[in-house]
């Protein structure tokens, strides 16, 4: 397997791979990783769609992308997914799988259509003081100090950054600043996760820096992520015959280890007849997803409190058990045995009463029944005691919504903290509490609020115990290789799959990791789409400086008449265009920084 740039083999077809014929693929796990290996083992590797069974615990694929309405409930979305143009893989994935919304294009055309017809920002990023517009003028306000530590983070070597907290690297001038506000609530952080994650994130998405205050960075899904992703992949499947086999609960997978090589020889599994597995031939492939984000989620109601499910969690114990038998495998308990740092706390509200849209709509400054962008990303209500974010994508979210409903998707990060008006802990707090507290953050009146949360909406609480588990600090080996060295026939999926060319928490690196395990094991020749180079682009870095100074030019120390040198010096040079293009340093006899360049790089 290798690691391929541009549209030269980004639109050529690989060769069919010898004695692919003969071959089987068993996967563990109905989740984004394992439909697109799927997927990838039918269209690269040219494997016949009968010969691969995807198994999955529940009755439904599609893993985290989920989107349901449940009838006693109301709707549920337990988080969203935020997409951008460079996820390489997911989008060469796409291009395959027909749309389901417009006839003869694929859901890559129907995405690209959508987003450039309608496209995503914020018009009010973060709020304060019951729904009032914070007015952060989209800026990262980072002092000297704070611009100091990001540029040492960056600089950091992969080692230096291993095991560390994000509160160890950075002071609390940057944790104080607007640019971590934006930063953890869009990606989840804690001041108590990766070091090295953080780090990584800085590097994949250099290209995004200055869309983070208004979310311009961003794309979404027609619909919920169930009904715009996974049924077309689903139904694609489907048609080329792959099996998928539900409610079976795969509870181990057996080896044999012959020196430095390895293969895999049987599943084990549990479904409704009991205890049952399957046999791996020499032909058969065993590809996994191991451990889980929403693992042991539980759903509240209007009137229940979901509840900390801290108990026996298949997913985690799978990877267990298979960590114990070789040394490569990883190790899951890194992630998985905190739940007090790895937990939050989600709630999907469907609004019913013709009151509450209007709030909406004050924030958003857009009509939320228009069908298109609303908010454009999370709002934050930045003095919010469990530093609450909303959002409320294109409407309807779900197709089955009746036409004055709105969904809207509420998280919390500090889950534990009693509230600002309802005084209780939102673990603690039961679905109609929630819209109590995202009511009084929209700036509701206070009077009205109880009426409004009891008969004009209904929600639905999830709590995650693991939401964020792939956030722990962490160093080399605790994940294992998507295919280890040695294997014959086995390869892991998924968020805690190692491939160092990515960044977990996407849907890319889902899809990353299983064209990257389908290709090594069927001996794919075609390269794996590169991850975007911006963080090697002279162009980005130096957009990306200009913009967390929040547009101040640097300031070259010494006299007048020495900096005139310089500028002279610099004048009629390409690097002198590219500092002052970028607004690095200002014009040749500006006395005033020039205006960014917040359009995209030519």
């Amino acid at each position: 397997m290798y690691y391929s740039n541009g549209n030269y083999e980004a639109f050529a077809r690989p060769r069919k791979p010898e004695g692919v014929d003969d071959k089987s693929a068993w996967i563990v796990g109905g989740g984004l990783a394992g439909m697109a290996a799927a997927v990838f083992l039918v269209r690269d590797g040219q494997m016949a769609g009968d010969r691969i069974t995807i198994i999955e615990e529940l009755m439904l694929p599609g893993g985290a992308l989920d989107g349901i309405k449940y009838p006693d409930k109301g709707f549920v979305i337990r988080g969203g997914r935020e997409m951008e143009d460079h996820m390489e893989c997911l989008w060469d994935l796409f291009r395959t799988i027909p749309s389901i919304e417009i006839e003869g294009a694929s859901v890559l055309d129907e995405f690209f259509w959508l987003n450039k017809d309608d496209p995503n920002y914020s018009l009010c990023r973060v709020t304060e003081k019951q729904g009032q517009d914070a007015h952060t003028n989209k800026l990262f306000t980072l002092s000297e100090k704070a611009q100091k530590d990001i540029t040492k983070v960056i600089l950091a070597t992969r080692e230096e950054m291993e095991d560390k907290r994000i509160d160890e690297v950075f002071g609390e001038d940057f944790l104080k600043s607007n640019f971590w506000l934006y930063w953890r609530t869009m990606f989840a952080f804690e001041e108590w996760h990766s070091a090295l994650e953080m780090k990584l994130y800085l590097h994949r998405f250099m290209h995004h820096i200055g869309g983070l205050p208004d979310l311009s960075a961003l794309k979404f899904t027609k619909y919920n992520q169930f009904e715009s992703i996974v049924i077309p992949m689903y139904n694609w499947l489907q048609e080329q015959g792959v099996r998928l086999r539900f409610r079976t609960s795969v509870t181990d997978i057996d080896f044999a280890f012959d020196g430095d090589t390895f293969r895999a020889t049987r599943i084990e599994w549990t479904d409704a007849d009991g205890a049952g597995g399957v046999d791996l031939g020499e032909d058969d492939l065993c590809l996994a997803i191991i451990g889980s984000l929403t693992e042991n989620s539980d759903n509240g109601d209007q009137e229940t409190a979901p509840v900390i499910k801290a108990g026996p969690a298949p997913a985690w114990d799978l990877w267990r058990k298979l960590a114990a038998k070789r040394d490569d495998f990883g190790r899951p308990e890194v992630f998985c045995s905190d739940i007090d740092k790895t937990k939050w706390e989600s709630a999907t509200v469907t609004t019913i009463d013709e009151r509450i849209p209007a709030y909406i709509e004050r924030i958003a400054q857009r009509d939320p029944f228009s069908g298109k962008v609303v908010t454009g990303g999370i709002v934050t209500a930045k003095d919010s005691s469990w530093l609450m974010s909303w959002t409320v994508n294109r409407q309807p979210h779900f197709k089955a919504q009746k036409p004055n409903e709105i969904v809207v998707w509420v998280y919390g990060l500090f889950v534990e903290t009693p509230g600002d008006f309802v005084k209780k802990p939102m673990q603690d707090c039961t679905g109609e509490e929630i819209t109590q507290e995202w009511l009084y953050h929209m700036g509701v009146p206070t009077d009205q609020i109880p009426e409004l949360a009891a008969s004009g909406a209904k929600c639905v609480p999830v709590m995650m115990p693991y939401i964020t588990s792939f956030f722990m600090p962490r160093k080399a080996g605790d994940r294992p290789q998507v295919v280890p060295d040695g294997s014959a026939n086995f390869a892991f999926l998924g968020q805690f799959a190692e491939t160092t060319r990515d960044t977990i928490f996407t849907t890319e690196y889902s899809v990353r990791t299983a064209m990257e395990a389908v290709y090594q094991l069927l001996g794919v020749d075609r390269g794996v789409p590169e991850v975007f180079n911006s963080t090697y682009d002279i162009r980005y870095l130096m957009k990306g400086m200009a913009r967390l100074r929040d547009g101040e030019t640097v300031d070259i120390p010494g006299p007048n008449f020495l900096k005139g040198r310089l500028y002279d010096r610099l004048d009629n040079t390409q690097m002198g265009e590219l500092l002052t293009d970028f607004g690095v340093i200002p014009a040749h006899g500006d006395t005033a920084p020039r205006p960014r360049h917040d359009d995209a790089i030519a």
